[in-house]
């Protein structure tokens, strides 16, 4: 269970690191008209925005392993921690300065990761049938369905409704891998591609994860970093945490389950709190 703790972990520098970079390319990037695909094309032009995805799909890969041994919601929660990444590399990278607020939420973010890591009783992932899986292709496509109206509008609350679209898109790429993780036998290749071919939760994921990119880009464009960040934090934490107590049998240790209830909340929520260290200066610069 260490190791998975260990990958979990590395995801959430992955994506901290990552994030800074994608914001960087997307709010240097022109405007796009709508949900439009094609903003991820012009986004690749930059150095920062390809790089910030290559570090996701790093992160990616590690929060398979963590998935297979530990539950939903402490990868989630861990996941979530990005933003505390973030916080100390803008403060270190771009001498940006912490006020007493954001230092409580940091040390927040590690307490309730703390009691989230003691809860975490190891398991492996359930076998998950046709009907769970496509649940999950369905609200994948819902999601899809309900983005194109928000592309279109230049309302201004848009922003953090694309950013929670993002975080429910993301959340629905880690119930999908949660899914698909226990369907992958380590066994013969061929057998295993044959699997995930004939699994709903494969093209759920496929579909979840380019709207969640797009999506995030186009609030990153329309508005700040923490109107984006905030609400996808909550939809890509929440949803899975859900999903995973009621459909795919994830549960605590033994009497951990208020602790842990306690330590997921604390860390999402400080991690909000930490959220404008996404946003090159919205932080005090350090005064030399």
């Amino acid at each position: 269970m260490a190791a998975a703790l260990a990958c979990a972990v590395g995801t959430s520098l992955c994506y901290g690191v990552g994030s800074v970079l994608q914001a960087a390319g997307a709010t240097g990037a022109p405007p796009a008209e709508g949900l439009d695909p094609r903003l991820l094309l012009v986004l690749a032009r930059s150095w920062q925005y390809p790089l910030g995805l290559a570090l996701d799909a790093a992160g990616f890969v590690l929060s398979l392993v963590a998935l297979r041994s530990l539950p939903l919601y402490v990868v989630q929660s861990v996941v979530a921690s990005f933003l505390a990444v973030t916080a100390v590399v803008a403060v270190v990278a771009l001498g940006l300065r912490m006020q007493r607020l954001d230092v409580v939420a940091l040390v927040a973010v590690v307490l309730g990761l703390t009691l989230v890591g003691l809860s975490a009783a190891p398991q492996s992932a359930p076998a998950v049938g046709l009907r769970t899986q496509g649940l999950t292709l369905a609200v994948s496509l819902a999601l899809v369905l309900g983005s194109v109206p928000l592309g279109r509008t230049s309302r201004r609350g848009s922003v953090w409704m694309l950013g929670g679209v993002a975080g429910l898109a993301f959340g629905t790429v880690a119930v999908a891998a949660r899914i698909l993780s226990a369907s992958v036998t380590r066994g013969r290749v061929v057998d295993d591609v044959q699997v995930l071919v004939g699994a709903p939760a494969s093209y759920a994921l496929l579909v979840a994860a380019p709207l969640a990119l797009v999506a995030y880009a186009t609030a990153l464009q329309r508005g700040s970093v923490v109107a984006a960040t905030a609400p996808l934090v909550v939809g890509e934490t929440v949803l899975p945490a859900l999903a995973g107590l009621s459909l795919l049998g994830d549960h605590t240790r033994s009497g951990w389950g208020l602790p842990a209830t306690l330590g997921f909340a604390l860390a999402v929520g400080a991690s909000l709190l930490l959220s404008r260290f996404g946003e090159v200066g919205a932080a005090e610069p350090a005064r030399r």
